[in-house]
């Protein structure tokens, strides 16, 4: 079988392989020649976008919704994503509050709400318009030879591919981590996350909330409206106040609240989240996730890059994990656009070894807030209660560090 030449072979085409393949799909080489790239995928991804990119909803920081504006994919996104205008955190029980508003930093919104097929159905039509860009799908990796001038790469179809290039876009259970030998760190949060979607009987008015209990953080973020069938099963009732719900739990009370009736679950959801937005009216399918926080010990290796969550998951408190992603994809393209100018070799280990360095700032700022969260809200010990309300006072009206942290959480 005759082998195929790429200058990056993309492992993975879910949202961080899509997104990494329309980033580079623009580049030129030196002489105006575009870049030859590959995207492997499991999945027949044109056949099937809806079960690549599932209905769950990701919370979009306002610069990586500037991100998609630059690569052209927003247009197609921003009739379906809820802007998020305010941000409320509280804690229950207790009288500290903070409220964030995109008014204050003169934006439009300082996130929005989306569902993933959304943005994964954007991506794709824009690949599908670029010529340079070869899908192999479904096929998978079996096997990858680092060579000192290129990769090798032999597909469960016996199809050979070359590159300069590897990028590991293939999630948690990364093919490409695995094949070359780099570890994992684990931190068992030993927590669950049940997923859903619901709709309250008040308007949310792009007001997004994050409610500290003492089991774990609810969040509920604002979604676009839609229409359902309420618990008598009457149809046709619109919804002002459909959200996507988060609810950390231990993980065995996390199983339990899942498999209550809908007319239970919302009860139990009333209780612990109160009446922002009044009583649930209605309650979609229900899953649970584990929330483990994990590091891969090297996030690139000989001619190869990790990207997402194939280098890094961590817990959604803080809504930060697409996010962070997206920063990787934005710095390995901007390195490859000068290695592109100056004719440098893509895989280099300069350009490597840089793109490491470079992510390994920002990885650990967002996984030092979102653990730091994790621990503060999750003690009821007496003095840790009474100094977390007090700093979410101070952080109410302390501009500096409220305009900090909405910095951070607006992804700049």
């Amino acid at each position: 079988m005759t082998t195929k030449h790429f200058d990056i072979v993309i492992s993975g085409g879910g949202l961080s392989g899509c997104l990494t393949a329309l980033s580079l799909a623009a580049l030129k080489h030196h002489d105006g020649s575009p870049l030859s790239l590959a995207i492997i995928e499991s999945t027949h991804i044109k056949q099937s976008i809806k079960q690549t990119f599932d209905e769950r909803v990701l919370a979009l920081a306002h610069g990586s919704a500037s991100y998609l504006q630059q690569l052209g994919a927003w247009s197609d996104i921003k009739n379906q994503a809820c802007a998020i205008k305010n941000i409320h955190i509280s804690d229950r029980g207790h009288y500290g509050k903070a409220r964030l508003s995109a008014q204050d930093y003169n934006v439009n919104a300082l996130g929005y709400v989306v569902a993933m097929s959304v943005i994964g159905e954007s991506l794709v039509n824009r690949i599908a318009n670029r010529q340079n860009i070869t899908w192999f799908t479904p096929d998978a990796i079996n096997h990858i030879e680092f060579k000192a001038q290129q990769v090798d790469i032999t597909l469960n179809s016996q199809q050979q591919l070359t590159a300069k290039l590897l990028l590991g876009c293939d999630g948690g259970n990364s093919v490409c981590r695995k094949m070359a030998n780099i570890g994992v760190k684990h931190d068992d949060y030993q927590q669950s996350a049940i997923i859903a979607n619901v709709a309250c009987e008040h308007d949310h008015f792009g007001k997004a909330f994050e409610r500290f209990t003492e089991h774990g953080p609810i969040a509920m973020l604002p979604m676009t409206n839609f229409s359902f069938k309420d618990q008598n099963d009457n149809a046709n009732k619109s919804s002002q106040g459909r959200c996507s719900l988060v609810w950390t739990l231990p993980p065995e009370q996390a199983k339990t609240m899942a498999k209550l009736n809908d007319k239970a679950f919302a009860h139990q959801l009333e209780q612990n989240f109160g009446t922002w937005l009044g009583k649930i009216s209605y309650v979609g399918k229900r899953d649970v996730y584990p929330l483990v926080l994990t590091q891969a010990k090297q996030q690139t290796h000989h001619r190869m890059a990790l990207i997402g969550n194939a280098s890094h998951t961590i817990h959604p408190i803080a809504g930060q994990g697409f996010n962070l992603g997206l920063r990787d994809v934005k710095q390995i393209a901007m390195l490859i656009e000068q290695a592109l100018e100056t004719k440098q070799d893509l895989g280099s280990i300069a350009l490597l070894t840089q793109y490491s360095e470079l992510r390994a700032k920002d990885l650990q700022q967002v996984i030092t807030l979102t653990d730091s969260l994790v621990t503060l809200f999750s003690n009821q010990l007496p003095p840790l209660v009474i100094g977390r309300n007090i700093g979410l006072k101070v952080l109410n009206y302390l501009k500096p560090l409220k305009s900090a942290l909405v910095q951070k959480t607006m992804g700049y």
